[in-house]
């Protein structure tokens, strides 16, 4: 239970539904006297007094488990490696991966519960196991769901997967909740000032680079960090003057070792074919053959019809229509079409476009 009211309705129709529920709230801060200011930051003590109190009104048990070494580990670590790197990771999905699915069920399953549940807008048939997108399309978080494996899947709840936000906050209100009303969370957890460059130049530092132009290698600028970059990134290039066109200039590439950004105009941001490693299937078990799909690059958004053929080295992704935006580091999701909504097949992580 973070502390929202996703979360809190989660747990009310899983009383209402007959299991013996027990409340858990993660400690993933090492610095919990941080308080959420609005919709930023999270697993602050106002939050966790916010379970606290959904659980009394709720009658079921509570507890606060303390999963921030892990956290820092394999979320915020991971985080920054992968920025130093030059790539753009997505650390709601890698907490979902080796978080609440991993080190958060491990616990679970030893302590005799049958699963976990959450407040994730996804619907879920764990006996097959089949992952869906949620029935509320602008709150639909299945994408980073995607790294979740078969075993994971069959004992995980999603209760509020099939019904819009704006009805679950009603609900809250009806089962005299008082987080009805409760801003979500935006932007990266653990960096509630919402300043990613700033909190990526107190671990990185100071590593000095070049903004080129991608077509001629000209020189334009320099910066301080790869990290403070991204690809399809428009604003703080560090460029003091204009493309001869007149037209704003986009993030191409990025290449950590030399420090070099590459940029350039928006219509050099399509990218036809992707290239993934470390797939995860939801179904347990690769496909042998290529076979079509939808695939979505981002959490809201980026999505095409694709063909993606499996191999030994990992994937590769033909796209019917161009993307734009897609960095080196992000999951490339893969869905299966469907009139009750569309079914994750699994993702990959993205190591190069062309």
């Amino acid at each position: 239970m973070s502390g929202g009211v996703d979360s809190a309705v989660a747990a009310a129709r899983a009383v209402a539904a007959g299991h013996d529920v027990v409340g858990v709230h993660l400690a993933l801060s090492r610095t919990r006297d941080a308080i959420r200011s609005g919709s930023r930051g999270c697993c602050s003590k106002e939050d966790s007094a916010d379970a606290a109190r959904a659980a009394d009104v709720l009658g079921i048990p509570y507890y606060v488990w303390d999963l921030s070494e892990e956290f820092t580990r394999d979320v915020v670590d991971d985080f920054v490696a992968a920025y130093a790197a030059g790539e753009t990771p997505n650390p709601c999905l890698r907490c979902n991966e080796k978080i609440k699915f991993a080190a958060v069920l491990d616990r679970a399953l030893a302590l005799g519960f049958d699963a976990v549940c959450t407040g994730h807008y996804a619907r879920l048939d764990p006996a097959v196991p089949e992952l869906r997108r949620s029935a509320d399309p602008g709150k639909d978080q299945s994408y980073v769901l995607a790294v979740l494996r078969a075993g994971q899947l069959r004992h995980a709840m999603f209760p509020v997967g099939d019904t819009p936000k704006p009805e679950i906050r009603a609900e809250a209100q009806r089962l005299g909740l008082r987080v009805a009303g409760k801003p979500d969370s935006h932007d990266i957890c653990f960096i509630p000032t919402g300043d990613t460059q700033g909190f990526l130049r107190d671990r990185l530092g100071s590593r000095p680079g070049t903004v080129v132009d991608d077509a001629s290698g000209e020189v334009l600028g320099t910066h301080d960090g790869v990290h403070g970059f991204t690809v399809g990134q428009r604003k703080g290039l560090g460029v003091d003057r204009p493309a001869a066109d007149g037209r704003p200039r986009y993030v191409l590439g990025i290449e950590p070792v030399g420090g070099t950004v590459r940029v350039g105009p928006d219509s050099a941001l399509d990218v036809r074919s992707i290239t993934a490693h470390s797939p995860v299937w939801t179904s347990g078990s690769a496909p042998e053959a290529p076979f079509d799909c939808v695939v979505q690059v981002r959490a809201h958004g980026g999505t095409a019809a694709a063909e993606v053929t499996p191999s030994a080295d990992g994937i590769t992704v033909a796209l019917a229509e161009p993307l734009r935006g897609v960095a080196p580091g992000q999951a490339v999701a893969f869905y299966r079409p469907s009139d009750d909504g569309d079914i994750v097949l699994g993702s990959a992580t993205i190591a190069g476009t062309g």
